[in-house]
């Protein structure tokens, strides 16, 4: 990756990032709470590799800000790093990395339209066969940079006693793989279709009441979904109209049932191939487009769907839904658990099954990111980084496990199981979140596509608590495990796992932060083992 398109991207997150920002500026608010941080960071960073393997040390220079805002009409919290790391070793380039999240929401009309914006930089794993530990330092051939965006309005009102109301959102993934060892992979190593970008578009309408009126509730609703992704000009369309009810059976037991119709489907553009018909390959295992030959279908479904269920709500801090019915092809179990033990801890859990794919389940879970999401005192910058799952106020969360597991071009069915457990009191806060994603991947048949016919899947649990011990000094341990199967013929499973431990003090009236952070971190798989050692020196001034 050279450095002037790694500052062009870069200054697209930063742009995305800035723009949720802006919008939480919206005139019109009172009482506004703001706390705006920007800074400047200098680091060192030191890594041995407990195999036998080189010391590399790097030094990182770059700045950021960490801001939060909230008022009456407006909430967003925003974090932002960016570090130029020159490195002491000559196997390692000199490069950038971008890390940064933020969320806003926004009251246009209260009540009536309110509009969403987020963004986040972040680092996933390009290939699920290859487990990376420590996403944020580490310089595995196998790490690809995700920078994903998207904002929205909605609409709800009333017509009468009648409910109505419209969404609408525009999301952008853009994924950089080229790593910092020269940009290609191991002796042997192959990619798993070179992800790109892709855009997605998603809007519903809904009309419908509630009980009362009536002795049943009912909504109507329609949805579409497109995502033109740049690799292969791949393409997917789905829309659906749907109606559901609500037959409450008791004060705290309801039923529900939906029927409605829906019809999906993908293409993309058949690989290159010479004149002996195999696949024109490239210096990095990726294969190439041919634009001149038919578009392959990757998946076509269209019919019925249904869904049938429950809903228990037995007091005002506990709700439990459970489905099951037909849709894509096939039996779907969905359901979701949300359980407030008292003001400080909430646990939430869901079981999902849906068709997706990188990009739309990128966007997906970052409209998922709560407007005030907490931020590390130490930032965003340090070992740890973003880590897979966010934490927020109020039992509020959300995990990218499920899409940062493996950054693959083709739509899957994706199912699985999501669960959190958060809380915050005195001077403690903690986090843990845990998923399960089991992908079947819709690639086009024949050999040719790796990932045809496979199903890989992943289980994750990540975890952090921290204490502030002193107004200006505090610790944090982070701690993250993970299993993952590739699905793919003579590729066994593979794990990582890791554990990070911080310390901040700030010093000079709040102006100057010091930061020591150590962590021990692990990978495995059935061709390699390794487990290394950080440290991290670091001092950050603050405007």
């Amino acid at each position: 990756m050279n450095r002037a398109s790694s500052f062009k991207r870069g200054a697209l997150a930063l742009a995305a990032l800035a723009a949720s920002g802006l919008l939480a500026t919206a005139p019109g608010d009172s009482q506004t709470h703001s706390s705006i941080h920007p800074y400047l960071e200098i680091q060192q960073v030191l890594t041995a590799d407990f195999n036998g393997g080189d010391v590399l040390t790097y030094t990182g220079v770059g700045g950021g800000i960490d801001a939060t805002i909230q008022s009456r009409r407006v909430t967003a919290t925003i974090s932002y790093d960016y570090q130029r790391r020159i490195a002491w070793n000559r196997d390692i380039k000199d490069h950038d990395v971008h890390t940064g999240l933020a969320a806003a929401h926004i009251e246009l009309v209260p009540g009536t339209l309110s509009f969403d914006a987020g963004a986040i930089a972040t680092r996933g794993q390009s290939d699920i066969s290859a487990p990376v530990a420590a996403l944020r330092t580490s310089t595995d051939a196998h790490l690809a940079n995700v920078y994903s965006a998207y904002a929205g309005p909605t609409f709800n009102s009333h017509v009468g006693p009648v409910k109505v109301g419209a969404a609408y959102r525009l999301g952008y993934v853009y994924v950089d793989d080229n790593d910092v060892t020269g940009g290609t992979l191991p002796a042997g190593a192959t990619r798993v279709e070179r992800y790109k970008g892709s855009l997605v578009q998603n809007a519903t309408v809904s009309a419908g009441m509630a009980p009362g009126v009536l002795p049943f509730g009912w909504t109507v609703g329609a949805g579409y979904v497109r995502e033109d992704q740049q690799r292969f000009k791949s393409k997917f369309e789905g829309k659906y109209v749907r109606g559901d009810v609500v037959v409450p059976l008791g004060p705290t037991f309801a039923v529900t049932g939906g029927i409605g119709y829906e019809k999906d489907n993908s293409s993309q553009q058949d690989i290159l191939r010479d004149a002996a018909g195999l696949p024109v390959v490239g210096p990095n295992g990726q294969v190439y487009a041919d634009p001149t030959k038919p578009r392959l279908l990757t998946y076509d479904e269209s019919g019925l769907i249904w869904d049938a269920g429950v809903i228990w709500r037995p007091n005002p801090r506990t709700e439990l839904q459970a489905r099951f019915g037909h849709r894509y092809g096939g039996t779907t179990y969905t359901g979701s658990l949300q359980h407030r033990i008292n003001d400080s801890y909430v646990i939430t859990a869901a079981v999902f099954d849906d068709v997706s794919s990188f990009g739309r389940l990128m966007i997906a879970d970052l409209s998922g990111v709560p407007s005030t999401f907490q931020v590390p005192r130490t930032g965003l910058g340090g070992i740890g980084g973003l880590g897979g799952c966010v934490f927020g106020d109020k039992g509020k969360g959300q995990c990218f496990d499920d899409a940062l597991q493996s950054v693959a071009n083709f739509n899957f069915r994706n199912r699985g199981a999501t669960l959190r457990f958060t809380g915050d009191r005195g001077v403690w806060n903690f986090g843990l979140g845990a998923t399960y994603a089991n992908r079947r991947y819709y690639a086009p048949p024949g050999a040719d596509f790796l990932l045809y016919g496979v199903t890989d899947q992943s289980f994750t649990v990540d975890g952090r608590i921290g204490r502030r011990l002193t107004r200006r000094s505090g610790i944090d341990f982070d701690a993250f495990a993970g299993w993952y199967d590739s699905g793919r013929p003579g590729i066994g499973s593979g794990n990582s796992e890791g554990v990070t431990a911080s310390y901040y003090r700030t010093v000079f009236g709040d102006r100057v932060q010091a930061n020591i952070q150590a962590g021990v971190y692990s990978s495995h798989g059935s061709d390699y083992d390794r487990t290394y050692g950080t440290i991290l020196f670091g001092l950050r001034y603050g405007f």
